[in-house]
């Protein structure tokens, strides 16, 4: 019986590439880069998601000894609690007395002078693997700063929660913006170790210039390894089920339907106040640390739940396509047709929606894109698919 149980077991690990406990994210491969920080004056990159078991990275590497210069923010602030989009200052961290510097709201990238005396910059954030999520704009930035001031960056991997699969319109030159800025798909399939070579590799970086770049890759780890995140990576993604839905619902954003927010099932639900929307209903509020302005805050909306999708939900367009034709009126529908766009990446997928094309025929509008641009991701893959 003894046997049979491991026999099991092992057929579980081999069928899901490695198992998720075996997983070891670039954080916890402190014996490769603590050598390359050590009497160097270092910046760090990173937010609550920058941890190493229990212990955050600032800390971490304080203990060890490593000189701390200078602490950056993302988007949502170091603690993780600002509310998308919401303007993040610089702040001091209270534990450690260090200045943090947000690079998100005016100051997305790191200035001349926030890099005069930096040697090493590590970078330490996790992605959900969807374009429009800013964490990798903001790595984008880091980038070029390092490159222009000679500092070089080490990034320390972390799995892509949806990086199994490749879906989506691929972003055009005249659409870039914080919300996109590399020429990739919706769901890019991308690390940020993956994603750093490739900005690399392809010149994308501001006059083609390139960045002395170290990746500290996750070990045991492929593209098609389950890995539940242990924090969630923005206040309104709480769980594995909303960073699965996350692609398809974000389009949501640019109009006047509710995807939750103001719930504590944000980014699973789809509603608006009309009773013909469906059966299923909630009523956005403002939630500490959540949602301080919801949309439809105070007001019950009815459509459906989708927290029973499970974690196998991939990119679709069938939900905006849906309550797109509900709507009485486009007019009513959008809040920005200007948002949407830019979370597009295009102005193509509009037309298409406006001109009653299926998600067939819109998604086979997408393939020569993605075909070339699987070849390109291909060349900077660091983990198996």
């Amino acid at each position: 019986m003894r046997y049979c149980l491991l026999f099991f077991c092992f057929l579980i690990v081999s069928c899901s590439g490695f198992s998720e406990l075996s997983v070891k994210p670039g954080a916890e491969q402190y014996d490769t880069y603590l050598p390359l920080l050590k009497n160097k004056r270092v910046g760090i990159v990173v937010n609550h998601t920058s941890y190493i078991g229990k212990q955050h990275l600032l800390d971490f590497l304080l203990s060890e000894g490593i000189n701390i210069e200078r602490i950056f923010c993302p988007e949502h602030g170091l603690r993780g609690i600002a509310d998308a989009g919401e303007f993040v200052s610089g702040q001091t961290d209270p534990v450690t007395g260090l200045s943090v510097v947000s690079l998100y709201g005016k100051n997305k990238k790191p200035s001349d002078y926030q890099m005069r005396d930096l040697d090493v910059m590590v970078f330490d954030l996790q992605d959900v693997g969807v374009r429009f999520y800013t964490y990798f704009s903001t790595m984008h930035y880091v980038m070029e700063s390092c490159s222009e001031n000679n500092v070089k960056l080490i990034i320390l991997d972390r799995p892509d929660p949806n990086g199994d699969y490749i879906d989506g319109p691929v972003l055009k030159p005249e659409y870039r913006s914080f919300v996109g800025m590399e020429p990739v798909p919706v769901v890019h399939g991308c690390t940020a170790g993956e994603m750093a070579m490739m900005i690399n590799g392809e010149g994308w970086l501001i006059n083609g210039e390139k960045c002395d770049l170290t990746v500290i890759p996750v070990k045991n780890y492929t593209h098609h390894t389950f890995y539940s995140l242990p924090v969630k990576p923005s206040p309104n993604l709480p769980d594995d089920t909303a960073i699965r839905l996350y692609p398809s619902l974000c389009f949501f954003e640019s109009t006047n339907i509710s995807i939750g927010r103001g719930t504590h099932f944000p980014f699973q639900v789809i509603g608006y106040p009309d009773l013909k929307m469906g059966d299923f209903s909630f009523t956005p509020e403002s939630i500490e640390g959540m949602a301080k302005n919801p949309k439809q805050k105070g007001k019950v909306c009815y459509g459906e739940d989708l927290r029973n999708t499970g974690i196998k939900s991939r990119f679709s367009l069938s939900y905006f396509l849906k309550y797109y034709k509900m709507f009485p009126g486009e007019k009513a529908f959008f809040s920005s047709e200007n948002w949407f766009n830019l979370l597009a990446g295009t102005d193509q997928l509009l037309k298409d929606i406006r001109a009653g094309k299926s998600v067939a025929e819109i998604r086979e509008s997408w393939q020569p894109d993605l075909k070339k641009y699987r070849k390109i991701r291909k060349k900077y893959l660091l983990y198996p698919e």
